[in-house]
C-alpha cells in the first residue's frame, strides 16, 4: 500500500531524530527551517531556491552523528551536552573557545583529570572545531546528494558553519563566496537556539553583535523587518513538522523515495557509534531474508525492511560515552540504553502511515518471556514481524566484526541463540534465519 506522505513531510518528521543527536529541544530543526523560509521569502528567493532552502534547513544536522564519537573522544563525558553548549557560545573567538572547552571537558572530574584531557588533544581548540565541523558538514552534504537533491542543497548544508568574516568552519570562506542558502541557515539556526533558550530580545541582541562577523549583514537586516511581527513569533512556538512544509512539497512520495529516506537515516544512525557501521542495513537484510523464507508478500517485506533500517533511530539520543564504553555499563547507563527503543517509537510514530513500522522497530529488544525492553512485551503481544526484528538484531550483533572483537563464527551464533530459543527468540524465526544463512554460505 502506497503511503500518503510527501518526501518533505517524512524528512521533517524524522528531523526530531536530528534534534536528539544535537542535544536540542524537539522542533529545533523545524523552527530553524521556518525562520530560514521567512527570511528567504523576504529576500525574494525564487520558488526553486525556497525549495532547496527548505530541504537544506530540515536536513542541516544530518551529518551530526558523524562527529559524535570524535567529540566524545576530545572532551569525554556526554558529547550531546557538549554539542548543546557550543550553540550558545562564539566558538570563532579563541577566548570563548577555550572557555567552552574548559566547561565541557570531563565535567564533574577533578581539574587534574580535565587538564590532562585538554592537553592530550592535538592542536588548539579552533583547529579541533574545524575538524569536527568538517566531518559534520561533509557528511551532511553527502546525505543530501544520496537523497537525490541538487547541489544547492548539498552546498547549503556544507557551508552552514562558514561565517561572513571568513572565521567560520570548515574552510574559512567568506562573504558572498558562501552560498546564500548556507548564509541563511547559519543565521536561522543560531536565532532559533537563542530564541528558544533566552527569548526573542536576546536572539536579536546576538544577531546585532554577530552581524558582519558570523552573519551576512543583509540577512540580519531582513530579520529586523519582521522583529515586531508577533504573529510570526507566536506561531514559531507552535510550528510542527507538518505545518512547516511548503504547499508545493506536499505531493505523496513514491515508494522509492520513502525507501531512500529510510536508507539515508540508517546511515545517519550507524555513524553514531564506531561499533555499528552498516548495522541497520544488515539487520534489515536479515529481517527480509527471514520474512521471505516465511512466505511474506512484497508489501510486508518492504515494511519489514523499513523497520529494520530505522529500528535504532532512538540511539541518536544516547551519548557516545555510553555507546562507546568498553566495559560494563552501570545501572544508570543501562537505563539510558534501555530507553532507546522508546525513543525510536516516539520518532517513528509521528509519521503518518509509519504506525506499524514504529511498533515493529521499537520491539527489537523484546523477548518472548517478557524479560525484554522497553515495554516488556510477552509472546502473546509480540507479532511475528516483531519476533523477526529481535532475531535479526541479535544475530547481527553476534556475527558482525566489532572494534573490540572479531565476528563470531556462524556455528557459535547458532549455539548462543538456540540456548534462548523459546524464551527470547521465536524458534520458527531462528529456523528461517539458519536456513537462509546456510544457503548464503553454500552459494559463497
Amino acid at each position: 500500500m502506497q503511503l500518503e506522505i510527501s518526501k518533505a513531510t517524512l524528512l521533517s518528521a524524522l528531523s526530531m531524530a536530528l534534534d536528539l543527536v544535537e542535544g536540542q529541544p524537539e522542533g529545533h530543526a523545524v523552527r530553524s527551517c521556518a525562520l530560514a523560509l521567512r527570511i528567504g521569502v523576504e529576500m525574494g528567493l525564487s520558488g526553486a531556491e525556497l525549495e532547496s532552502l527548505f530541504y537544506a534547513a530540515i536536513l542541516k544536522d544530518s551529518g551530526c552523528s558523524n562527529n559524535s564519537v570524535r567529540i566524545h573522544k576530545i572532551f569525554g563525558g556526554d558529547e550531546i551536552l557538549a554539542k548543546r553548549g557550543v550553540k550558545v557560545v562564539d566558538w570563532a573567538s579563541p577566548v570563548e573557545n577555550v572557555k567552552y572547552g574548559l566547561s565541557v571537558t570531563e565535567p564533574g572530574q577533578p581539574w587534574s583529570v580535565r587538564l590532562k584531557r585538554i592537553l592530550s588533544n592535538l592542536g588548539p581548540p579552533q583547529k579541533i572545531m574545524h575538524e569536527v565541523t568538517e566531518a559534520r558538514c561533509t557528511r551532511g552534504a553527502f546525505i543530501a546528494r544520496k537523497l537525490g537533491f541538487d547541489e544547492s542543497v548539498a552546498l547549503g548544508i556544507h557551508g552552514l558553519d562558514e561565517h561572513w568574516d571568513g572565521k567560520g568552519s570548515p574552510f574559512g570562506i567568506e562573504g558572498d563566496s558562501i552560498p546564500v542558502i548556507a548564509r541563511i541557515i547559519c543565521f536561522a539556526q543560531s536565532m532559533e537556539v537563542f530564541w528558544a533558550t533566552y527569548g526573542q530580545a536576546a536572539a536579536y541582541e546576538m544577531a546585532e553583535v554577530r552581524s558582519g562577523k558570523w552573519f551576512d549583514p543583509e540577512i540580519v537586516g531582513v530579520s529586523l523587518s519582521f522583529e515586531s511581527d508577533s504573529g510570526f513569533w507566536d506561531s514559531l512556538a507552535g510550528e510542527t513538522f507538518e505545518s512547516v512544509v511548503p504547499e508545493g512539497l506536499r505531493t505523496a512520495a513514491v515508494d522509492a523515495d520513502i525507501d531512500a529516506v529510510c536508507e539515508a537515516f540508517a546511515m545517519i544512525i550507524d555513524a553514531k557509534s564506531s561499533y555499528t557501521a552498516e548495522h541497520s542495513t544488515r539487520v534489515a537484510e536479515f529481517a527480509v531474508s527471514i520474512g521471505r523464507e516465511l512466505g511474506f508478500d512484497s508489501e510486508r517485506l518492504r515494511l519489514l525492511r523499513r523497520a529494520g533500517l530505522l529500528h535504532d533511530i532512538g540511539k541518536l539520543g544516547v551519548s557516545s560515552g555510553i555507546l562507546e564504553k568498553p566495559g560494563k555499563l552501570d545501572d544508570a547507563e543501562f537505563a539510558v540504553i534501555r530507553s532507546h527503543p522508546k525513543l525510536s517509537f516516539e520518532v517513528l510514530r509521528r509519521v503518518n502511515g509509519f504506525e506499524e513500522i514504529a511498533a515493529i522497530a521499537s520491539a527489537h529488544h523484546e523477548r518472548l518471556d517478557g524479560r525484554g525492553y522497553w515495554k516488556g512485551l510477552t509472546s502473546e503481544q509480540l507479532s511475528l514481524d516483531m519476533r523477526i526484528m529481535t532475531v535479526a538484531d541479535v544475530f547481527d550483533a553476534l556475527s558482525a566484526k566489532r572494534p573490540y572483537r572479531d565476528a563470531l563464527p556462524f556455528e557459535t551464533c547458532v549455539e548462543i541463540m538456540e540456548k534462548d530459543s523459546g524464551s527470547a527468540f521465536d524458534p520458527e524465526c531462528l529456523a528461517a534465519l539458519w536456513s537462509t544463512q546456510k544457503r548464503v554460505s553454500f552459494a559463497a
